[in-house]
């Protein structure tokens, strides 16, 4: 990992601008890490301000409500950036950060990314570009769960799935699912089941293959 370090970072969105010979002199400031599946890697009481860049795998962010209810705030897949870092306008406040499969992360502080902003100012605007993604995302979840059915909600999430991922779909428990988008796993397994005997999609173990995508548009849209 360590001699493709500078290749990886290369591929990194918000250094895109930089040129090899850049990317080799900035290359001690970041740490590559790498994150088995299921591992815990950030919580609300971690200290001081730090920025992941998601390279490989995914990454589930989370709160925990007092009754102990689990709340997925968003599932990241590669290239997202997130973290505790005010400076760039991210916020993990009381959240968990868990990788789903196996992950490669690449880590900054903010001393080094206030060093490489200060000289590299393009890096600053890739950085505001995704995290104005994010946001736009965010806000288009928070709509679906306040003002759509489960069935449309669920519907709405498998289309994001499929658009990120493609038609097969892995990896994510009916409880998974059920946690974003804020219903109870019984429920998604009776829509899942109702989906499934349109025609819509395939279910198996950790697996759902779309069959129908217009049709779980249209679901979503209504």
């Amino acid at each position: 990992m360590i001699k493709n370090k500078v290749a990886y970072l290369s591929e990194v969105e918000i250094l895109r601008d930089l040129s090899t010979n850049e990317l080799e002199e900035w290359d001690r400031s970041f740490t590559m890490i790498t994150t088995p599946a299921g591992k815990i890697f950030y919580t609300p009481e971690e200290m001081g301000e730090v920025l992941f860049l998601l390279k490989k795998g995914r990454v589930q962010l989370y709160r925990i409500s007092r009754e102990g209810k689990k709340l997925v705030i968003d599932t990241l897949g590669p290239g997202t950036l997130f973290g505790e870092m005010a400076l760039v306008g991210q916020g993990m406040h009381d959240t968990f950060a868990e990788a789903v499969e196996d992950c490669l992360l690449c880590v900054m502080s903010r001393a080094d990314l206030e060093r490489l902003l200060t000289k590299k100012p393009a890096v600053a605007l890739r950085i505001f570009e995704l995290v104005g993604q994010r946001l736009m995302d965010v806000e288009a979840r928070l709509e679906d769960i306040a003002f759509k059915s489960v069935p449309a909600r669920l519907a709405s999430l498998l289309v994001r799935l499929a658009k990120e991922h493609g038609s097969l779909i892995t990896g994510l428990t009916h409880q998974d699912l059920a946690d974003t988008v804020g219903t109870y796993r019984e429920t998604t397994t009776q829509t899942l089941n109702q989906f499934k005997a349109q025609g819509l999609i395939s279910i198996g173990r950790k697996r759902i293959e779309i069959l129908n995508l217009e049709g779980l548009k249209a679901i979503a849209e209504g």
